[in-house]
């Protein structure tokens, strides 16, 4: 099996010439954050990642967790890696000073989240989940909820679970039934169960915040009626010290396909009692509204996952292409065999990897930018134009960078060839690790539904027509770019064209009858993303050229970027004309036959 590596010259040219971080030095927030700082941060994580992290990562699929009475036993090393991890303080990277944070942009802490997936994407759950409550109670509990849970839930000492599905109340959650009853002092008894919660019992840290979705007694129907409540697994006293164990215990964990070492919990609340203590954030019946305040960026960072194991995926299939010897390659000598990287066909299948991960990874770090953006641009009109670019590219990013870690995982194991469909390979597990990142967080149905029911929508078109106009940009300044972009120009140019003619027909449409645009999402959706994923794919070629022309210290490594920019356009571009069809078939066959007949 290869060894994993940090891709870190991989991730410096973009944060160096795409994603620029002396573009993001320049918002007041970050003045005191420079390049270097920010490479001398990712390469010492880089180091715990191959040494420590990813050492685990076969562990934790062969042997998986399970409960031991009321706690959670994990696989070996799982527990020392995540404390070297939190010891280190490397959670609190990405986060603001005020709650003992690193104060370093979300852009290096979406990079650390690569690294992480790559290196355990089961254990990376861990302070991934964390960083979803954190973002809750920073944008919506009170200064005392705040002082009481962000300093430990930063530093990693404490982690975080997110507490929204019960078995009835899946994707719809509307639907749940855990309730929330006031209590005289306050506070709030929880009963109910919750299913599917990632973390949400083990032994890694002295305490457990939960966040729980629950519903009050006069609450409306649906999602109206649904608030958000903090419900530690111990109570913390006044002075932050840890007081008795709340009602709230594990009753199993989930047996998976995938990602085995996280445990992924069913929790039960207030059943030896009359409720667990809990605490309201902010109002009642606004707890999905605050929820959604962390959405984007949990559908980020699940959009990150698929992009750490697909990278993880193609460095082991890399290893291997140049390890494993077998049949003569076009012109090699009869006598000893050729390497398989030198077979045609293995080297389309591994540039088809490559390429999909760089992609991935500048439609997730341009996201990552945009936030930052966001959250610190210099005024209200920036601000805006980032939060809606980020709004608009969000779901194209959950599931692009998802579906596709799914094909280059598959891919991976393809390479290999019979020793793939081996689990001593150690390639399967990444393909079995990716099928969740399709589902959770919103399956990438729903993403779709949200990208032509909601994102279509904004500003009436205009953040749609914002983004094409980015993309036209580019394909102009291709244009004049030499014979070496040509390809990229033409190619760019018809994906474009086909992204108007789909989202025409999707407007007129789904205008008329919404089942007509809900029909076509998701194909929709992948042509979409697809065109933005090329577009990036272009930028990156632009860049690698100018750098190859000036003869710059990064121009041998730039020809590499060239080459991959133009292998997307040629390759794996085109597809999105072939999505135009599926998009303008609508509804007819979907509902030609009954739920008999299917």
């Amino acid at each position: 099996m290869s060894d994993y590596a940090p891709p870190l010259q991989d991730i410096k040219f973009l944060l160096d010439h795409v994603t620029p971080i002396d573009e993001l030095s320049k918002l007041e927030a970050y003045h005191d954050i420079d390049a270097d700082s920010v490479y001398g941060v990712l390469e010492e994580f880089g180091r715990l990642m191959a040494d420590v992290w990813a050492p685990t990562n076969a562990i934790g699929d062969e042997q998986g967790t399970h409960v031991d009475g009321d706690e959670v036993v994990t696989p070996t090393g799982h527990k020392e890696a995540y404390r070297a991890y939190a010891d280190a303080g490397w959670g609190a990277v990405p986060f603001a000073p005020e709650y003992g944070g690193g104060g370093f942009p979300w852009l290096v802490g979406i990079v650390q989240q690569e690294l992480l997936n790559s290196a355990n994407m089961a254990l990376a759950m861990a302070p991934l989940l964390t960083q979803g409550a954190i973002d809750a109670i920073l944008h919506h509990g009170s200064e005392e909820q705040k002082e009481k849970y962000l300093l430990k839930m930063v530093s990693a000492e404490w982690t975080g679970s997110m507490n929204l599905t019960e078995p009835d109340a899946g994707s719809d959650v509307g639907a749940l039934r855990t309730k929330a009853v006031k209590a005289d002092d306050g506070s709030y008894r929880i009963s109910g169960q919750k299913i599917f919660i990632t973390f949400g019992e083990h032994p890694f840290t002295d305490n457990i915040v939960h966040l729980v979705l629950a519903r009050t007694p006069d609450a409306p129907a649906g999602t109206k009626g649904i608030s958000l409540f903090i419900v530690p697994k111990f109570l913390v006293n006044d002075d932050g010290s840890l007081g008795e164990r709340n009602d709230v215990h594990i009753v199993s964990v989930e047996h998976k396909m995938g990602i085995k070492a996280s445990p992924t919990c069913v929790l039960a609340y207030g059943d030896n009692s009359d409720g667990a203590i809990g605490y309201l954030i902010g109002e009642e019946n606004a707890g999905m509204r605050y929820m959604f305040t962390m959405m984007n960026n949990a559908r980020l960072g699940v959009g990150v996952e698929g992009l750490g194991l697909a990278e993880r995926s193609y460095q082991h299939a890399l290893g291997y292409a140049k390890e494993r010897k077998q049949g003569f390659a076009p012109g090699a000598a009869r006598g000893e065999k050729s390497f398989i990287i030198e077979h045609p066909d293995v080297r389309r299948q591994l540039l088809t990897m490559k390429s999909y991960t760089e992609s991935m990874r500048l439609l997730a770090y341009k996201v990552a930018e945009q936030i930052d953006v966001l959250r610190y641009g210099a005024d209200e009109p920036t601000r805006t134009a980032a939060q809606e670019m980020v709004d608009l590219l969000i779901p194209l990013t959950k599931s692009y960078c998802t579906d596709v870690a799914e094909t280059v995982t598959s891919l991976g194991i393809q390479v290999h060839g019979g020793m793939g469909f081996i689990e001593e390979t150690g390639v399967a597990q990444y393909y079995r690790d990716t099928k969740i990142t399709q589902i959770y967080e919103g399956t990438n149905g729903i993403q779709a539904m949200d990208l032509v029911g909601r994102k279509l929508p904004m500003r009436a078109g205009g953040v749609y027509n914002d983004q094409l106009a980015r993309m036209k940009a580019t394909v102009e300044e291709l244009a004049g770019a030499g014979d070496e972009l040509a390809p990229i120009h033409r190619e760019l140019a018809a994906a474009v064209a086909s992204l108007e003619d789909a989202t025409g027909w999707i407007l007129s449409e789904g205008m008329a009858d919404p089942v007509q645009a809900l029909s076509a999402a998701s194909p929709y959706q992948r042509l979409f993303a697809t065109t933005v994923a090329g577009w990036l794919m272009a930028v990156q070629g632009l860049v690698a050229k100018r750098l190859i022309d000036a003869g710059s210290p990064d121009a041998e490594f730039a020809q590499v970027k060239l080459v991959t920019a133009r292998f997307f356009a040629e390759h794996l571009l085109p597809q999105v004309h072939g999505l135009v069809a599926p998009v303008k078939a609508g509804k007819a066959d979907l509902f030609a036959l009954t739920a008999e007949q299917l």
